[in-house]
């Protein structure tokens, strides 16, 4: 796998190999630990796959049921009207039709976010404004700016990821019902609760009720992340009667598979050992989150989603990190250096049993800091789309703590460097937004490693920040490698590129997790019990 690492990134159209790809190449049958896709690691339990094994000659021989007999299944677990409901093929299906269907001609989205919002629109030919989250912030989302955001720039659709990917930013229920109410008369406004069920800032955070009684909004929910199933490809949204079923008229016949319907109908049963899978991946993300903050250097924001989204250390290239963990120690991690409105410093880790989270610290150790826990990181410059300037600048940003930096037009060149400059698309600007800090931190606080069995403590939501800490705009001027232009995004991206290092040893998998005996089923929200 070493000699071919970099191939397997180049020559991908999604941002990470797939696992049958990365097993195949492995050549030992094994895969990597899986840092990567945003999986519920607990669920389906050892039982519920045997039983799938035991009928998976009859699940992928015969044609699956209409999707309204499935969709009506999911709706009774889930207590929702049918008419206010379509299922698709994944969440990327339904994003599809709500782009052809309900998307007339220009589309707002903060970044960074989940990709297919960015692409899709621009695919089909529409204008997508890209609402910059600020570093200095945290990447809170602001939605009063947001909503001006949108004013300023006509856009008439607004979608809004909650919690948002790749940083797991959380918008309280009440805050996003004033949001919908003032954007009423938009085109629509689309609320991605992909991730919600891991979230336990509020016990009712979604506001799928709320949707069905407006004109204007869809709300997306996912199964295949929940129910730690991608590859099945499920997923629904819920609207008004009138806006799902124009999407549900559209869909192709047949676009739920067997295994879908089997995994839905089988799902009564075992609504207890789901919900306390979703309460298990809530507590490893507590205690992944203080592991990773002990690492010197390493910045960790608080998430409500079953990922974390850190910042690297100064000097360190994500995507060498990247590599290195994944050809030295077999795992997989997500490099953001290709979304839009992130850079190669981030990655995205997803939250897994405290037995592999162990194994990546251990392995971030060794990647970052050599034998010397806490040395400085190398910058590292060949092949890359980032180490050039790019540790220059951190210095630089770091003495305004990402407040933002009036440089000289000869010191912008010279940390600018030969480095692709990312520019500000001039439909975008929207007078007085200030640009995106590229340094600025609002770490968990420094923990070191508890051992196994001791409490840890709770990760601190993300507060908004004081208005009077707001990063001031910066001078205008060249925009240094890995930092947001002024006022608005393009869609160029660059990835990154690598030389192959070392092979790795091998890893054993860790073992899968049963839960007890079924209860009730929760509601639309998936956290109607306390605990």
């Amino acid at each position: 796998m070493a000699d071919n690492v970099t191939s397997l990134f180049r020559s991908t159209a999604a941002h990470s190999p797939s696992m049958a790809a990365l097993t195949r190449e492995g050549g030992d049958g094994a895969g990597p630990v899986d840092f990567c896709i945003p999986c519920n690691p607990y669920f389906p339990t050892p039982d519920m796959f045997q039983d799938m094994a035991a009928r998976l000659r009859e699940i992928v021989t015969y044609y699956p049921s209409s999707a309204d007999t499935i969709t009506a299944e999911l709706c009774d677990l889930l207590q929702l009207p049918p008419q206010c409901v379509a299922m698709g093929n994944g969440s990327t299906e339904l994003i599809t039709w709500i782009d052809h269907l309900l998307v007339r001609e220009s589309l707002a989205v903060p970044v960074p976010t989940f990709g297919r919002w960015t692409d899709q629109p621009m695919e089909t030919g529409k204008r997508v404004d890209m609402f910059p989250l600020q570093e200095s912030s945290g990447f809170a989302l602001d939605l009063a700016q947001y909503a001006e955001f949108i004013r300023a720039r006509g856009t008439r659709v607004a979608v809004v990821c909650n919690p948002n990917n790749p940083d797991g930013g959380f918008v309280p229920k009440h805050a996003l019902m004033q949001f919908m109410d003032s954007l009423a008369d938009l085109d629509l406004v689309v609320i991605d609760e992909s991730f919600l069920e891991f979230a336990d800032a509020e016990a009712e955070p979604s506001v799928v009720q709320e949707a069905m009684l407006r004109p204007n909004v869809v709300v997306l929910r996912s199964l295949g992340k929940n129910f730690g199933l991608h590859g099945i490809r499920f997923g629904y949204l819920v609207a008004n009667p009138a806006l799902a079923g124009k999407v549900r008229s559209m869909l192709p016949k047949w676009n739920l598979n067997s295994f879908a319907e089997h995994v839905v109908f089988m799902l009564k049963e075992h609504g207890a050992e789901y919900r306390q899978s979703l309460q298990q991946v809530r507590r490893d993300r507590m205690e992944m989150a203080a592991h990773l903050s002990a690492l010197p250097g390493l910045t960790v924001y608080p998430s409500q989603g079953n990922f974390l989204f850190v910042r690297l250390p100064v000097g360190a290239e994500g995507t060498v990190v990247r590599d290195r963990l994944l050809t030295e120690h077999r795992i997989l991690v997500r490099e953001c250096g290709n979304k839009i409105g992130s850079s190669s410093r981030f990655l995205r880790l997803v939250v897994r049993p405290e037995v592999d989270v162990r194994r990546l610290v251990s392995a971030l150790e060794q990647v970052l800091y050599g034998s010397r826990k806490g040395a400085t990181v190398p910058e590292l410059g060949t092949g890359t789309n980032y180490s050039s300037g790019t540790a220059a600048v951190d210095r630089l940003v770091s003495e305004t703590n990402g407040g933002g930096l009036r440089m000289p037009p000869a010191v912008a060149a010279a940390v600018a460097g030969p480095a692709q400059v990312i520019a500000a698309a001039p439909a975008m600007a929207v007078p007085g937004m200030a640009a995106p800090a590229a340094g600025s931190a609002m770490p968990l606080p420094a923990t070191a490693a508890a051992p196994p069995g001791a409490p840890l403590p709770q990760a601190p939501m993300r507060p908004p920040a004081p208005a009077a800490q707001q990063a001031p705009a910066p001078a205008p001027g060249p925009t240094p490698p890995g930092v947001p232009a002024r006022g608005g995004l393009t869609a160029a991206q660059v990835r990154g590129m690598t030389a192959p290092p070392p092979a790795a040893p091998d890893l054993t998998p860790a073992p899968a997790a049963g839960w007890p005996s079924p209860q009730n089923w929760p509601n639309a929200a998936g956290m109607n019990q306390a605990g």
